[in-house]
């Protein structure tokens, strides 16, 4: 949704005056401007998810997530601070030691927006040990691989799924370090879903989990959408 001038509504962000729309959370008014605020499981498309935490701001004082809370006249949002930017570099690490994440031999490299935002936020290596979790790599569908093991829990596919494909072919599963992605098949195979490789769900992973068989390194490393621009930028902004 475009601006709208004539509301004339505004809040402040890093000590700048940002408009928003009535019903505009914080970081769609953000999105809108041009402002970035580090995000991972939020996308302008779906349902807000507030699950990976990364967009977490001060609101006057108080710390909440941006994908969450409603824009409002008098806010004085704080985002690009060296204290939130510590705290995402530390969630960052996290996400990449719960996960098997190998940049270099990952197709997803240059396109991924965990590696993006890990570039933006200056992480320099994962500071705490490995988890090396032993997750399953589902290869039985004809035009999809899934590789359980980059999966980030935003959620993203499964709201594809349901909203958009209407196949509820993805759910969320398990509790605390064992929460994991679930195919919604008797045998949990993809192959025995109703998934093609044109539903908005094979296309919407931020990270490297869903991936087109026969299709790895069309577009040449240098020149993938994070290789051109930072995610700060905006030409970086585009979702898929």
């Amino acid at each position: 949704m475009r601006y709208d001038a004539s509301v004339g509504l505004s809040f402040t962000l890093d000590g700048e005056d940002l408009p928003f729309n009535p019903g505009d959370t914080i970081l769609q008014a953000a999105t809108r401007a041009d402002r970035y605020i580090p995000h991972l499981c939020w996308h302008p498309d779906f349902v807000t998810q507030g699950s990976c935490r990364l967009c977490t701001v001060k609101i006057n004082g108080r710390t909440g997530a941006a994908c969450t809370v409603q824009a409002a006249v008098g806010l004085d949002v704080e985002s690009n601070t060296e204290e939130l930017n510590g705290h995402r570099k530390t969630l960052l690490q996290m996400l990449f030691v719960e996960g098997n994440h190998f940049c270099p031999s990952c197709e997803k490299s240059g396109h991924c927006l965990l590696q993006a935002t890990a570039y933006e936020m200056g992480m320099e290596g994962p500071h705490f040990e490995e988890f090396y979790p032993d997750r399953p790599v589902d290869a039985s569908h004809p035009d999809l691989l899934l590789d359980f093991n980059r999966c980030i829990l935003c959620g993203l596919c499964v709201s594809a799924s349901r909203d958009v494909d209407g196949k509820n072919v993805f759910s969320i599963g398990g509790h605390g370090i064992g929460t994991h992605l679930l195919v919604n098949s008797e045998s949990g195979r993809l192959a025995d879903t109703s998934m093609a490789l044109t539903d908005r769900a094979a296309s919407v992973c931020p990270v490297g989990v869903i991936l087109p068989k026969r299709g790895g390194f069309v577009v040449p490393i240098g020149q993938r959408r994070f290789d051109l621009h930072a995610v700060s930028d905006p030409a970086g902004h585009e979702t898929p």
